[in-house]
């Protein structure tokens, strides 16, 4: 067995006995022709599959360690093909901190297809089980959830799951199968959004999925089939090539997003940071310091109250406004207005994304100058 850094390189190594490439072909064909009008092929129409978007479903299928790989068109795409897989009158039990775009689908979209959605803080165990009831068929939750970082325990979650014979599925996109590999710990479906960190660039829009058996392969590649929302070979290609630098960009982040950290810790104008290593004596440092390589690169903290959080927000240069994360370059976000904003204010408020929360992602600049960068726009809401 290889080390991850190795499989990142070479975990799905395509050979060209034509050219001998090093890099996977791109195949730009929608069709592919027969042999002859009665014999099987592998490849015959793009949607069903293609031989690109296969050297990416590979790749994350082993660096996952699952039974297969699929990709889709976006992350929410590829959330839409897991939850395609449920039925008119099943329930799941969903960490109540997910991604707005994921809280708009399932309440805006499934429930009027007949889901039914219990909404849970994953951390309290107690709570996860009071919410499951007999047509439970899975608990859904974020890793690190998104914009508060709370750490949910997926092997104590895949112990509940697996008592009442449902499924754990699991939204990796900020922990990366470098920082944790869900299914080792239980998991049953892991969910990515490309986008972010394996794609790593802010050039494509992908999502992928990779499940830990025969029966849930069947079941995804039905949905992504059927529903049409593939990978096109192009974006494959650029998904695969991100992911080749994946450990190296993540530890410069990481040590970046910790530097950051402690300048934020010295600031009085901050109110509360969201990250891990903050508080020692947390669940969540507790948690994923036990299930976890490292923390990631996202924080988000609370301006102390009377400062203006916009003002901070449109005052900073380096860090661009934008959302998403996970790219080469530093971004912020207000959640309240940006990512999160299909959220009611009153169930936001409640599950603790405040007006004044602000949302970094951590990029592979030169730490002091985003620290510097910080600094200036303090110093532009004290005017």
């Amino acid at each position: 067995m290889v080390d991850f850094n190795t499989e990142l390189i070479h975990g799905a190594v395509v050979n060209d006995n034509h050219t001998g490439a090093i890099n996977p072909p791109i195949y730009n064909s929608s069709t592919f022709a027969f042999d002859d009008a009665t014999t099987p092929i592998k490849w015959d129409y793009a949607r069903s599959g293609n031989p690109t978007r296969e050297a990416l479903e590979e790749l994350i299928k082993t660096l996952e360690g699952g039974y297969r790989g699929f990709g889709f068109a976006s992350g929410l795409s590829a959330i839409h093909g897991v939850l395609s897989i449920f039925q008119p009158g099943d329930h799941l039990v969903v960490g109540d901190t997910v991604y707005g775009g994921t809280f708009s689908q399932l309440n805006d979209y499934f429930k009027r297809w007949g889901l039914e959605i219990t909404a849970v803080n994953t951390q309290d165990l107690a709570a996860v089980k009071n919410a499951i009831k007999s047509n439970t068929k899975a608990i859904y939750f974020e890793t690190f959830s998104n914009p508060l970082l709370r750490v949910t325990d997926v092997a104590a979650i895949s112990r509940i799951a697996k008592a009442h014979h449902i499924l754990e599925i699991v939204d990796n996109t900020l922990l990366t199968p470098y920082l944790q590999k869900p299914l080792q710990l239980g998991a049953d479906i892991v969910i990515h959004s490309a986008t972010k960190y394996l794609g790593g660039h802010s050039d494509v829009i992908a999502g992928l999925v990779v499940v830990n058996s025969e029966s849930l392969a069947d079941k995804i590649y039905f949905s992504q089939n059927r529903l049409g929302g593939t990978l096109s070979p192009e974006t494959s290609n650029l998904v695969r090539r991100g992911i080749q630098t994946l450990s190296v960009r993540l530890d410069r982040q990481i040590d970046n997003t910790n530097r950051v950290i402690a300048y934020l810790k010295s600031n009085d104008l901050v109110a509360k940071i969201n990250y891990p290593s903050v508080n020692p004596q947390s669940d969540d440092f507790e948690i994923a310091s036990r299930t976890t390589k490292g923390f990631g690169a996202v924080l988000s903290f609370e301006i102390t109250a009377g400062y203006d959080a916009i003002k901070f927000v449109n005052s900073l240069k380096l860090f661009k406004i934008a959302v998403s994360l996970g790219a080469v370059e530093s971004l912020v976000e207000l959640p309240a207005t940006m990512t999160h904003f299909e959220i009611p204010r009153d169930e936001r408020l409640k599950i603790g994304i405040k007006d004044e929360l602000i949302r970094i992602a951590i990029g592979l600049e030169s730490a002091d100058d985003l620290i510097n960068d910080l600094k200036q726009a303090f110093a532009q809401i004290q005017k």
